[in-house]
C-alpha cells in the first residue's frame, strides 16, 4: 500500500464538515453490502491532496480517517481531472487498467469512484469503494446508487455549511446583542447618575439659599435637568429600540394611580416652564392595564413638545379621560398650522420641524411616543389648524 500521512489542518474544515453529516455511516455501510466490497471512503480531493475523510474499512485495509494518500498514486486524481468515474469490476480483465501500476500497488481488483461536486458546481472529492476480489460494480444500478449517494452527501454538505454559517452569525448577533445591552446600560448609567447629583444640589440650593439671584440661577438649573433628564430618556429609549430589543412595558392590571401619575408630570413641567399656562383637567373613571412611567414619558414628550411650538401668550389645553372603553389623552396649543409634508413625519426619529433648530432638541420625543403608543396598542392623532394643534393619544382600556 502507498505512503499514508495524517491530515493537515487547512483541510479539517471539509473533513468535520463530512463527519457532521450523520447519514454517512450508513452511506459506505450500505455500499459495502450491496456491492459485496469490503472498503468505502469518501475522499477531500484536491489538485495536489488525497485525504480519507469517513472509512468503512472490512478489508484491514489500514486506511483511517483523516489519513492522506499521495495525490498521483490515486485514481481519484484522474476523476478530478477528466470529471468522470472510474468503474472496475475485474482489473486483470480491463483492457484499460490491467497494467495500471496503482491496482497492483494497493493490491485491489475491483474498484469504483464517483465524483462529489458542491451545490456551486466546484469539486469536492469522491466516492469510492475497492476490494482485492472483482465484483459486479459497473451496472446501471450501482452507478445510479453511488450517484444518489454523490448528490446526497453534496447536499448534506451545503446544509452542514448553511448551519455553520448560521451558528457564527448567531453567535456573533450574541455577542454584539452582549456589547449592545452594556452599551446601553453604561450610557444610562453614566448619564443618569451625575445629572442626579445636579438636579440634587439645584434643590438644596432652592431650600437654603435667600439670595435672590442664586435662587433664580437654581431655579434655572433645576428646570434645565428636567429636559436634560428628557432627553436622556429618549436617547436610551432610541438605542434600545434600535440597538436592542424595542421599547419594553411593565404593565400593571388595574393601575389607579395614572391620574396621580400625570398630575405630578404636571408639575414638574409645570415648574421648569413657570412662564407658560397650562389648563389641565385629568380625571379617569377607569382603572386599565397599563405602564405608568411610560404613559407619563409619552405625557411630558407630547406635552414639552406643545411648549415648545405653541404661543407663548396662548395657554395650553391638557384633557385627560376615559370613556367608552378608551382611554384619552389630548394636549392642544395655539400655533401655527403644521404643514401636511411636516405632519406626514412628525413620527420619524430625528426629525425636526423647522422651528425646533434652535431649541437643539434631538427629534426623538415624538417618535418616542409613537412607539409607547404602538406598544399600548393604541395610536397618537395629529390635528392641526390656522388656530391651533391637538396631539390625541388613545388606547383601549383593556
Amino acid at each position: 500500500m502507498g505512503s499514508i500521512t495524517k491530515k493537515p489542518n487547512d483541510l479539517k474544515a471539509d473533513f468535520d464538515a463530512i463527519n457532521q453529516i450523520p447519514i454517512v455511516p450508513s452511506i459506505l455501510d450500505v455500499i459495502c453490502r450491496t456491492t459485496g466490497m469490503g472498503f468505502a471512503v469518501i475522499a477531500r480531493v484536491t489538485d495536489d491532496r488525497w485525504m480519507a475523510c469517513s472509512t468503512k474499512d472490512e478489508l484491514s485495509f489500514g486506511l483511517k480517517p483523516g489519513d492522506e494518500l499521495k495525490i498521483e498514486t490515486t485514481f481519484c486524481h484522474e476523476v478530478r481531472q477528466s470529471k468522470k468515474p472510474i468503474i472496475i469490476d475485474h482489473v486483470k480483465e480491463d483492457t484499460t487498467y490491467c497494467e495500471h501500476p496503482i491496482p497492483s500497488l494497493y493490491g485491489f481488483q475491483s474498484y469504483i469512484s464517483i465524483p462529489i461536486y458542491r451545490k456551486d458546481n466546484t469539486f469536492f472529492g469522491t466516492l469510492c469503494a475497492l476490494d482485492t476480489k472483482p465484483a459486479k460494480v459497473n451496472t446501471p444500478g450501482v452507478i445510479e446508487m453511488f450517484n444518489l449517494f454523490a448528490d446526497l452527501i453534496s447536499f448534506h454538505l451545503d446544509a452542514v455549511e448553511s448551519l455553520d454559517k448560521k451558528t457564527a452569525e448567531l453567535e456573533e448577533e450574541r455577542e454584539v446583542a452582549q456589547l449592545r445591552e452594556k452599551f446601553i446600560a453604561i450610557l444610562g448609567h453614566d448619564l443618569r447618575n451625575p445629572l442626579g447629583t445636579i438636579r440634587m444640589c439645584s434643590d438644596l440650593l432652592l431650600q437654603l439659599s435667600t439670595d435672590e439671584r442664586a435662587l433664580k440661577y437654581a431655579s434655572t438649573i433645576k428646570s434645565t435637568s428636567y429636559r436634560m433628564q428628557s432627553l436622556i430618556d429618549n436617547m436610551l429609549d432610541f438605542a434600545r429600540g434600535h440597538l436592542g430589543d424595542g421599547i419594553k412595558l411593565e404593565k400593571v392590571k388595574n393601575c389607579d394611580s395614572l391620574e396621580n401619575t400625570l398630575e405630578q408630570v404636571l408639575t414638574e413641567i409645570t415648574a421648569a416652564a413657570p412662564h407658560r399656562k397650562i389648563e389641565a383637567n385629568i380625571h379617569l373613571d377607569e382603572s386599565f392595564s397599563c405602564d405608568e412611567e411610560r404613559l407619563a414619558q409619552l405625557f411630558s414628550n407630547l406635552l414639552g413638545n406643545a411648549i415648545k411650538h405653541g404661543y407663548e401668550d396662548q395657554p395650553i389645553t391638557v384633557k385627560a379621560h376615559t370613556k367608552n372603553g378608551y382611554f384619552i389623552l389630548a394636549i392642544t396649543n395655539a400655533g401655527d398650522k403644521i404643514p401636511s409634508e411636516v405632519k406626514k413625519r412628525l413620527f420619524e426619529p430625528f426629525y425636526r420641524q423647522h422651528s425646533e433648530s434652535k431649541s437643539g432638541g434631538l427629534g426623538l420625543g415624538l417618535y418616542i411616543s409613537s412607539e409607547i403608543a404602538k406598544a399600548h396598542g393604541g395610536e397618537i392623532l395629529v390635528d392641526s389648524t390656522e388656530k391651533d394643534t391637538t396631539f390625541t393619544f388613545s388606547m383601549p382600556c383593556d
